[in-house]
């Protein structure tokens, strides 16, 4: 899980049930994307498409699609954040827009294209109420984004349903569901299990008054895949990326956690 790595003291943490609808996404990237990113900027980069901790890239894996099949598609990326993989499309000629709910992430997204120079079409928009006419896109991706903060995926998977035309795809990398048995410790503490795989309850930081700071949301793998199944697209893969030589750890994702447990799995589905 991607949590924050320490707590303020008034901030209790634990597994529980959510009743904010997903709005503690929207307020917690908002409030924390200056951070995120000082922290994380650098591994990141500006224009760059890596589908996970493990280091996957579009460039070897082609999940999208070949670069001639990209270069009369139109893509839209969702929860993209400071938009770094639209930017890595973009500058390869795809005609990509880039949308995330979060301002503060778009903000980021606007001073990196300002900075690159790169003129990438950015929206606002929640993921599950996409502003974009039925059958618009060819593909539809999203990098750690969106799915794992919302506590209704099946919306997600219905709206990029919506937008994409028929034998479109959409590609998306989450925690794999298994790393939430496992305690997120990149060390040896995190190769055993210490909770259940099927306690679907999300994982939520709150403040002293009870409000909602943050809410990540787990689904075990055939929820994951009902999910899109629902949603009447067709589930044509799925990735479970190994650990790239040369890097780093990431949080709770590391090399050595890597050679004994999937940490990030990546579905491809199509629309039929």
């Amino acid at each position: 899980m991607s949590t924050p790595p320490r707590l303020p003291p008034a901030v209790t943490a634990g597994y529980e049930d959510a009743t904010d609808g997903g709005r503690a996404a929207r307020r917690w990237w908002d409030a924390n994307a200056a951070e995120y990113l000082a922290e994380h900027g650098a591994a990141l980069g500006v224009a760059d498409f890596v589908w996970g901790p493990e280091g996957l890239r579009e460039e070897d894996a082609e999940l999208l699609g070949t670069p001639a099949a990209l270069a009369g598609a139109r893509v839209l990326e969702v929860g993209a954040g400071a938009a770094q993989c639209a930017r890595w499309l973009r500058g390869r000629g795809v005609d990509v827009v880039a949308s995330d709910v979060s301002g503060g992430m778009l903000e980021a997204a606007a001073e990196l294209n300002r900075t690159t120079g790169v003129d990438l079409p950015l929206v606002r928009a929640d993921a599950r109420e996409l502003p974009f006419q039925d059958t618009s896109f060819d593909v539809v991706f999203t990098s750690y984004g969106v799915l794992p903060f919302v506590p209704d995926d099946g919306a997600v998977h219905r709206e990029v349903g919506r937008v994409l035309r028929p034998g479109g795809r959409w590609v998306f990398s989450t925690t794999h569901p298994v790393r939430w048995a496992f305690p997120d410790d990149p060390g040896p503490g995190g190769l055993t299990a210490t909770s259940s795989y099927f306690d679907t309850r999300p994982y939520l930081e709150r403040a002293e008054d009870g409000e909602i700071l943050y809410a990540e949301y787990h689904r075990t793998l055939g929820q994951l895949v009902a999910g899109v199944v629902a949603a009447g697209l067709v589930v044509v893969d799925l990735t479970e990326p190994e650990w790239q030589p040369g890097r780093e750890t990431w949080g709770g994702w590391s090399e050595l956690r890597a050679r004994h447990l999937p940490g990030t799995v990546i579905v491809t589905a199509e629309r039929r």
